[in-house]
């Protein structure tokens, strides 16, 4: 098969399935597998694709944005393991804030009851839950976004800059050395700022799948946030871990 050929196996399989391993690339083109990782190499330089241990996955527009349901069905296990351990670094009478997405909210069944927390956040789906918990629980007000059920623009930041929290707990739609922590809503990016400037301590909740991607608008650098997440690529966590703090809970 002509090299342009593989490229465009490559390309198709990647708009369809958005992932894709080498193993699968050979057993359908019959490459080698050095001719493989040179080929998923060039197409990454030239911005068509992102490597993955093991293969490669789609490179989404930078405004992408999946919805809260797509979000959950996402890597489910791995999003419970890093809530799990994310939980755990409550203390009893802490101030926090939790950040609208789907591992922060995994993380409101884990709260111990006992310990006398007050929970800040700007998602309507985590306030109900909180409420079932019987948590006690402050929702900020403003816009409300459809897509993912946060509560965004002025008037949640100007609420936000009243409050001071303990800890942060936030999502982000990427992380990459260069771009520091990214969502593609800068609305969403400018909030979830604020409530980092307003906490002693800021966690970033991702996994694997939210290295080497970045969207539109940064939320702040990798120095201001620390990442737990159920790996990170071996390349990357070289890289990040010279920046920032990086907990791997599957390992």
């Amino acid at each position: 098969m002509l090299t342009d050929e593989r490229y465009q196996f490559i390309l198709n399989y990647l708009e369809e399935h958005n992932t894709i391993t080498i193993h699968e690339i050979g057993r359908s083109i019959g490459s080698s597998e050095s001719t493989i990782r040179r080929d998923l190499q060039t197409l990454e330089d030239r911005g068509l694709l992102i490597r993955v241990h093991g293969g490669a996955k789609k490179k989404q527009p930078l405004s992408y944005e999946p919805s809260m349901i797509e979000k959950k069905e996402r890597y489910q296990q791995e999003k419970k393991a890093i809530a799990q351990f994310a939980a755990s670094l409550v203390q009893p009478n802490d101030i926090i804030y939790l950040d609208a997405g789907s591992t922060t909210l995994e993380m409101i069944p884990l709260l111990p009851k006992e310990y006398s927390l007050t929970v800040v956040t700007n998602s309507i789906n985590h306030a109900i839950q909180l409420l079932e918990e019987q948590i006690p629980t402050i929702i900020l007000g403003g816009t409300l976004k459809a897509q993912t059920n946060a509560i965004l623009g002025s008037s949640a930041v100007q609420q936000l800059q009243q409050f001071y929290f303990d800890k942060a707990f936030l999502g982000t739609n990427g992380i990459d050395e260069k771009a520091g922590f990214t969502t593609p809503d800068p609305e969403e990016a400018f909030l979830k700022k604020t409530a980092a400037n307003q906490s002693q301590k800021s966690y970033i909740l991702a996994d694997h799948s939210k290295f080497k991607e970045r969207s539109f608008a940064q939320i702040f650098p990798l120095k201001t946030g620390e990442i737990i997440t159920d790996y990170c690529p071996k390349e990357e966590l070289t890289k990040l871990k010279k920046i920032t703090k990086v907990t791997e809970v599957a390992k």
